[in-house]
């Protein structure tokens, strides 16, 4: 893979489904930054109109949908970056046909639409802390077994299974990103998928958090400035045709996360505590030292810092 080392230079034209939402706007910010055309293709059942940057050409669509393949011919994207998904862990529990349907079926039509138009690489958003279960070891490498314990993760990991064989039968290029915890600007706090948003949000109306459990449960949080700039370089570098880690490497737990919010905030409030959930890891860290190895990415912000930046947000946002 010494190739990989060799960024792509020039303009792109990129496509990037769920660009109104939280991963996919502040890429689409950081592409356009950096002189790339982008196209966003997103339903707006969870992003918003307001995250879409104005330089960006805008296609309201599902990625389920059969009227997808007319944006694609019509645009001729280079690259695609799905980041388009349902990430809710509870939601996909209560109804995973639909959980499956967006994230299994839209994928494979989003590949399908890469296929006829001639896309040369794919980049896909996928999960590996959903993904990889309850870890045998901690940092989780890329091969670690696949033992996901909720269908949300169990969606996004089947869909990985596709991208191999779009490559080898059609000559599809890849590359697979699986985030830890993402967090800040823009997260939506309205589902469980992000515990750093849904504590600000609380906090901000003036009301108490509810920590799931005793609070010990530890993720691997990664600020969204660094995801996008992963994506970035995916976009520039030659497709991997393998999955890689994008996380820090580093637990902290949600007792810890309140503690910096608190500090960020300076509330008052203490957190309420409730059943801890089914179909959620304990522990989990991703290893991204093969992301530094072959994009030359690491993160850069620290969960202190970055957690700062998201209550800054939060607060401009009421």
């Amino acid at each position: 893979m010494s190739n990989t080392l060799k960024e792509v230079s020039g303009r792109t034209k990129v496509l990037i489904t769920g660009g109104a939402g939280f991963i996919g706007s502040n890429t689409a910010d950081l592409l356009i930054e950096n002189g790339h055309d982008v196209v966003i293709v997103d339903d707006l059942s969870t992003g918003s109109k307001h995250n879409i940057n104005p330089k960006a050409a805008f296609y309201k669509c599902d990625i389920t949908s059969l009227l997808l393949i007319d944006v694609f011919r019509k645009e001729k994207p280079s690259i695609v970056l799905h980041t388009a998904a349902q990430v809710r862990v509870r939601a996909s529990a209560e109804d995973p046909l639909s959980d499956a349907k967006t994230n299994v079926l839209g994928t494979l039509n989003v590949l399908e639409c890469c296929r006829d138009s001639g896309v040369k690489k794919i980049i896909y958003s996928s999960s590996g802390g959903a993904g990889y279960g309850e870890p045998q070891s901690i940092p989780c490498k890329e091969d670690h077994p696949i033992r996901p314990i909720s269908h949300y993760g169990a969606s996004k990991l089947s869909a990985e299974l596709f991208f191999p064989v779009y490559k080898s039968t059609y000559g599809l290029d890849f590359t697979i990103l699986r985030y830890a915890n993402v967090y800040g600007s823009r997260q939506d706090a309205k589902g469980e998928a992000g515990v750093v948003a849904i504590f600000l949000d609380k906090i901000t109306q003036d009301s108490r958090p509810s920590i799931f459990g005793d609070g010990e449960q530890s993720r691997d949080f990664v600020f969204v400035a660094d995801v996008a700039r992963a994506n970035l370089l995916a976009v520039q570098r030659p497709a991997l045709n393998a999955a890689v880690n994008i996380g820090t490497g580093k637990e902290t737990t949600v007792n810890q996360i309140f503690s910096f919010i608190k500090k960020a905030t300076g509330t008052k409030l203490a957190p309420t505590h409730a059943v801890k959930v089914a179909g959620e890891v304990f522990r989990i860290t991703l290893d991204p030292s093969m992301a530094k190895r072959l994009l030359g990415w690491s993160p850069r912000v620290s969960i202190e810092e970055g957690i700062g930046l998201t209550a800054e947000w939060f607060r401009k946002k009421e």
